[in-house]
This record gives structure tokens, C-alpha cells and sequence, in this order.
């Protein structure tokens, strides 16, 4: 299905519940109140909803959160979702602290690939940015991943006087097939709080380090990471320029958080409720609340002028 601005969207990122065992500082630092299990929509009723989204040309599907391994039934959930005419792609997005126990199981359920959000492999940086020493569980996930052949991306949101922390995580693609790709902090929850690091400064010391860097010539994934080629490497490195590099003309998603509300953008606060219709089983009612957010998707983000950015809430409640 096409939006008002002639883009085809075909991708739903689905957040299955706001709950996470870090506490990432620019994410959510302090407790939250957690929504109560029955706010949250069932995973049957996340399939139902899925269905009918394939039906208006979603095909793929990233599992977001909170921390997505929380949910009991997360691995079922993807080869529910597998399962559906039309959806040729299930993914998901986690901290990888759960990963390594899962592994087998999202391997049986056929997920696609998995990304992992790790923005340092120094133990003690680690904790400041999390609250917690979990960085072995994580690499242990990372390899277990790897060990299934599920490709695995690593995704380092870049922060202020950490300049030698990307550096030691481009050497993991050196060994290893994987890529690691580098997130702009985006001005949404506590990242209003943080200063942002430009893809394009990494890039020009990147370009130092390895002369040979070469831009990958084909689309890779889904989304807007741009990616590199290295001399020698087994992996990519990418780069995902939310704030220097407006992908907006190129976007194909649209936003289901885990208490049911559809969200057109990241930046706005607009969405609308498929709660009651997927409940109720009016599947007329759900595609239309479906098309609604695709047509309201706006032409572009504000992030670059805070003031026009009317979304509040964490990412925890919006999906990451």
C-alpha cells in the first residue's frame, strides 16, 4: 500500500511489551510503570493484527519492545507470524541479554535475523550506559546467533566522549560475518537530553583507519542504514543518519505498540487504537484503522526542530 507521498509501505514494526531488564540511560534510566499484562494485546490478537496488515501489503515484521525475550511466547509468537500469507521476513530487535537461551528456539520458529543493541564492548562503559553487568550475556548471544546461522547486526547508538568505543566494535565484524551499524541519538525520551554524534564525523576517521572502505554497492535490509565494505573484513559496517542524514522520502514503516495503538512516525504523537476492533474480531475495522496510519504518515520528522516534535513518551512505550 502506498502513503500520500507515494512511498510503499511494506514494514511493521511491532512492539510486544514495554518491559526491559537494562536501563539504558537515554532510553529508560529510572522504573516506569509498567502496563498491566491484560493491557497488553494477546499474542493471537498481535497475529490477527499482522494478518490483515500483510493483506494491505505489509511483508515484513521486526518484533520490537521494550525488551522483546521478556515476553513469554516471543518465539512462538515468530512462527505465528511466519506462518501468514504474504509476510516473507520476521526479525527482531533485542539487547541480546536473553539471547543465547532463546537461540534454539527462534531458530526452530524461523526467524530471519536479529539485530542487537550493544553500544560498547568495554565491561565498565557497558554498566554506565545500562545499570548493569550483563555485556558476557550479550556476546554470548551474539555467538549463539552465529552458531544457528542467523544473521546478526549490531546496532551502537553513538553518545558524546565515547570516540574509541566504535572503534573497538567495528572489530567484531572483522572476524565475524555480521555488521555492526552505528545509530545518530534521536531526540525522543531522554535522547532529548543527549548531544548528538554525526554518522559523517565516524565516517571521515573511518575512512583514515581503513583507506580501502568501499560503500556497498546493493540495498541491504530493510531499513535506511547505508553500508560499507572493509579490507579483510568477514562483516559490514553501517550507518543509520537519522538527524544528518533525513532518510524520511525513503521510509517504509509504520509503528503497532504493545498496547495496540498504530503510530504513522517516531516523531508525532498521532496514532490511532486497534485495540477494541482486533478484540471485538472486526477484521474491516482493523485493516481500515491499518490504512489510516499508512495515509497518515507525514512527509518527513522534525527532529531538527525540537519544538515541532509532539511525541513524549519513552521508546519503551513506543517501540524501538
Amino acid at each position: 500500500m502506498e502513503d500520500l507521498y507515494g512511498r510503499t509501505i511494506d514494514y511493521l514494526r511491532v512492539s510486544i511489551t514495554d518491559r526491559c531488564n537494562l536501563r539504558c540511560r537515554y532510553c529508560m534510566p529510572q522504573e516506569i510503570s509498567w502496563m498491566q499484562e491484560d493491557a497488553l494485546l494477546s499474542l493471537e490478537e498481535i497475529a490477527a493484527v499482522c494478518r490483515e496488515a500483510a493483506a494491505l501489503g505489509i511483508r515484513k515484521i521486526k518484533l520490537t519492545g521494550g525488551e522483546p525475550l521478556l515476553r513469554k511466547g516471543c518465539a512462538r509468537l515468530v512462527g505465528m507470524l511466519k506462518q501468514i500469507p504474504g509476510i516473507e521476513q520476521v526479525t527482531l530487535t533485542t539487547n541480546g541479554i536473553l539471547l543465547a537461551a532463546e537461540a534454539e528456539a527462534l531458530c526452530r520458529q524461523g526467524l530471519d535475523a536479529v539485530n542487537v543493541s550493544l553500544d560498547t564492548l568495554d565491561a565498565a562503559r557497558y554498566h554506565e550506559i545500562t545499570g548493569f553487568d550483563k555485556l558476557p550475556d550479550v556476546l554470548a548471544g551474539i555467538e549463539a546467533m552465529l552458531a544457528v546461522s542467523i544473521p546478526v547486526k549490531i546496532n551502537a547508538v553513538l553518545q558524546a566522549g565515547d570516540e574509541s568505543g566504535w572503534r573497538e566494535l567495528i572489530a567484531l565484524a572483522r572476524e565475524r560475518p555480521l555488521s555492526v551499524r552505528f545509530i545518530e541519538m534521536m531526540p525522543i525520551g531522554h535522547g532529548k537530553e543527549f548531544e548528538v554524534v554525526s554518522n559523517e564525523a565516524v565516517l571521515q576517521q573511518l575512512r583514515q583507519m581503513e583507506p580501502g572502505l568501499k560503500k556497498e554497492p546493493r540495498k541491504l535490509g530493510n531499513g535506511p542504514a547505508v553500508y560499507y565494505m572493509l579490507p579483510g573484513y568477514a562483516g559490514r559496517v553501517g550507518m543509520i543518519s537519522a538527524m544528518h542524514g533525513k532518510f524520511c522520502a525513503g521510509c517504509n514503516r509504520i509503528r503497532l505498540t504493545a498496547a495496540g495503538e498504530l503510530k504513522p512516525c517516531l516523531c508525532y504523537g498521532a496514532s490511532v487504537s486497534i485495540r477494541e476492533a482486533v478484540k471485538s474480531g472486526d477484521r474491516g475495522k482493523v485493516r481500515q484503522r491499518i490504512a489510516w496510519a499508512i495515509e497518515k504518515k507525514p512527509q518527513g520528522h522534525a527532529f531538527d526542530c525540537r519544538e515541532k516534535i509532539t511525541e513524549t513518551r519513552e521508546m519503551a512505550r513506543i517501540g524501538g
